[in-house]
């Protein structure tokens, strides 16, 4: 198939339209001026002015963000580290148990923390969800940092290590900001599950915690108000914007190593 035929035109249009145009029915919705998705009526703010009137709304919301940043921050550390020990240690067995999180189904690894943190008779909370967060989110920021390892040039690092440099040097001279781009993409990833994961966090979120999925999910099962369209409209934009952000601490991180 030629790159400019129309059959790939079509197929690339429909394919983004399946995409986004559910996307775009959310945010054009979230100003319809009826409670009822159902047609349109007329443009209104008010949807806007009630979530951010909505108590239980932003608490959820704080839950959410809280957790995020913990999880991703977390999760990014120790997720480095493991992605660079798969990439230096030939061990069989390192990626199995780093990658099994995103394997395993996600309703297994909910009830499975689940009976953990019983077990341990650990209380359910905050605390609980950003702990099993941290633990499904380490294999994926591993999986990007191992890929930027694989492709950064490790004669760099051994130059300095020549140098004089320690490891421990060459490691934050050297590495880290050549494996940076990896690191930021991993962190917003982890962001991003962490911020809509619902399944995990029902099994271990506990009574009296809400986040915001949660919330969202309590409220669906009466109705989608565009109340819900409103705060998924916010979710889309704070994703949109850690991506700009993420482009404009680190140029490289959207393009590829060809482009760089």
């Amino acid at each position: 198939m030629r790159r400019g035929s129309p059959w790939l035109w079509a197929s690339a249009l429909v394919a983004y339209a399946f995409l986004y145009l559910p996307l775009l029915i959310v945010v054009v919705y979230s100003f319809n001026d009826s409670r009822l998705n159902a047609e349109w009526v007329g443009f209104t703010l008010d949807w806007y002015r009630k979530l951010f009137a909505d108590g239980d709304m932003i608490s959820a919301a704080g839950n959410s963000l809280l957790i995020g940043v913990t999880a991703s921050l977390a999760s990014t550390v120790l997720g480095t580290m493991a992605g660079m020990a798969m990439h230096r240690y030939r061990l069989r067995l390192l990626p199995i148990l780093i990658l099994a999180p995103i394997a395993i189904p996600e309703i297994l690894t909910g009830v499975s923390l689940l009976i953990f943190f019983v077990l341990l008779n650990f209380t359910l909370g905050l605390m609980s969800v950003a702990l099993a967060h941290i633990a499904f989110c380490i294999g994926f920021v591993a999986i990007v940092v191992r890929a930027r390892l694989a492709g950064m040039d490790e004669s760099l690092t051994e130059a300095a290590r020549d140098c004089g440099a320690s490891p421990g040097r060459a490691f934050r001279y050297v590495t880290l900001p050549l494996i940076m781009p990896g690191v930021i993409a991993g962190a917003l990833m982890a962001f991003t599950l962490s911020i809509d994961d619902f399944v995990i966090t029902f099994f271990t979120a506990g009574a009296g915690t809400v986040t915001l999925p949660l919330q969202i999910y309590s409220m669906i099962k009466i109705s989608v108000t565009p109340e819900v369209n409103a705060v998924s409209t916010l979710l889309m934009l704070l994703t949109l914007l850690l991506i700009v952000t993420a482009a404009k601490l680190s140029p490289t991180l959207l393009r590829s190593d060809r482009e760089t």
